[in-house]
């Protein structure tokens, strides 16, 4: 008993160390989310207004001298907008369109293309357990998720290999310790990818999810792959673990809450105006769009954007500065865009000054930040959201497209 005892006393400072290392890991990981949150809407303001002004050049000479130089600069952009997306991707704040699908098509769906990608060195398997469960997710991450826990298995195994995508469920009754975090009970559907490769270190493992972290710097590797996957799967409710053996390979296991409602039907051709679109208002004359944004390069680049596409546009730096135009007699707007994130009152409040006077003002919201930061259900308050950065095209098709039928018609 006396021996019992002592193992006793020598196991708890041991596990005492081990629950503040995950504490310190939780903590780092948490830090650096709020750090590339906070940076990301204003990178994002810089990439629009760069390839914005780099669009709008190349749209007035498109085969002049400077349009291959004009055509890299917005390439670069849109790679640097992919790198704010992995950044927010971890920070649990890049837009997404959760939908509820049935996970092993998802899986069955990328079967073909992982073929592709992997080479004939890498032998891959696919195993659904039936009947298969929903998840809501936003598709098209769902898909990274899986191509990018694929693509980092198969660098795992340069010499080839096998690589396992299994689906299963789980029910968990209490709480189980996941390394830094912890499952929560719940009824989950089940995804593992495991590979045969090299495996981890044991003293890397816990580090794996941290972004920029990489044993393959000299390969060109990033470290954000497996930082965006942790990203997307939390911001989806899920968690995510990985055990791994030196020599034997590494399976990462991600539990997503199970859905048990049915599978979401493509989009209605025509959705209901009372969400997708406000009711048209007839009495509405004009073609004037109240434009709110608080970054002057991005104001200019938009209001020559709108009126080339045939709008009257009345730019405004703050809401202030929009309410106290229109407070003087400056004509009724037919639709709002505005920013969200602005010094005073942002554009979320905006709208909804505005829609005391007309409920059925159409408004357009640009964003760095993603709908679930935002704290609000925009669908059901028929607010319609464009992430930063955005092409000048998109803001106009957008535009058009929550306007009513003949007001979208002015150009």
């Amino acid at each position: 008993r006396l021996r019992d005892s002592g193992a006793l006393l020598r196991v708890a400072p041991v596990a005492a160390a081990e629950q503040s290392a995950q504490n310190a890991s939780a903590a780092r990981l948490q830090s650096v989310g709020a750090l590339a949150g906070g940076i990301a809407h204003d990178f994002n303001n810089l990439l629009t207004a760069i390839s914005g002004s780099a669009e709008a050049a190349l749209s007035r000479d498109p085969d002049g001298p400077a349009a291959p130089e004009l055509r890299q600069v917005m390439e670069s952009a849109a790679r640097g907008a992919a790198l704010v997306r992995q950044l927010l991707a971890f920070a649990r704040q890049q837009a997404m369109n959760p939908r509820v699908v049935e996970l092993n098509d998802a899986v069955a769906a990328m079967g073909g293309l992982l073929k592709r990608l992997l080479g004939s060195r890498v032998r891959l398997s696919v195993e659904l357990e039936q009947p298969g469960r929903r998840v809501r997710i936003d598709p098209t991450q769902l898909d990274q998720v899986i191509m990018n826990l694929a693509l980092n298995a198969r660098d795992a195994m340069p010499d080839g290999g096998s690589l396992r995508i299994a689906t299963g469920h789980a029910v968990v009754l209490h709480p189980e310790p996941l390394g830094a975090e912890e499952l929560p009970p719940g009824r989950y559907a089940v995804l593992e990818v495991g590979d045969s490769g090299a495996g981890i270190p044991p003293d890397l493992l816990p580090r794996i999810f941290d972004p920029f972290f990489t044993t393959k710097r000299d390969q060109g590797g990033s470290g954000l792959g497996l930082s965006t996957v942790h990203g997307i799967v939390r911001q989806s409710g899920g968690f995510i673990a990985a055990e791994s053996r030196v020599g034997e390979g590494t399976t990462f296991r991600i539990w997503l809450p199970r859905h048990e409602g049915t599978s979401d039907s493509p989009p209605p051709a025509e959705p209901p105006p009372a969400v997708v679109a406000p009711k048209p208002a007839e009495a509405r004359e004009g073609r004037t769009i109240l434009l709110v944004e608080d970054e002057p390069a991005l104001l200019s680049l938009a209001e020559r954007a709108l009126r080339r596409a045939g709008f009257d546009v009345l730019p405004a730096a703050s809401a202030e500065d929009a309410l106290e135009l229109l407070e003087k007699g400056a004509p009724t707007p037919i639709a709002l865009v505005s920013d969200v994130v602005m010094p005073g009152m942002d554009g979320l409040a905006l709208a909804a000054k505005l829609r005391e006077r007309d409920p059925d003002l159409p408004v357009l919201l640009v964003s760095g930040y993603a709908e679930v930061a935002l704290g609000r259900d925009l669908e059901a308050e028929r607010l319609k959201l464009l992430p930063k950065p955005y092409a000048l095209a998109d803001l106009v098709a957008e535009l058009r497209a929550i306007l009513p039928r003949k007001r979208a018609e002015v150009s």
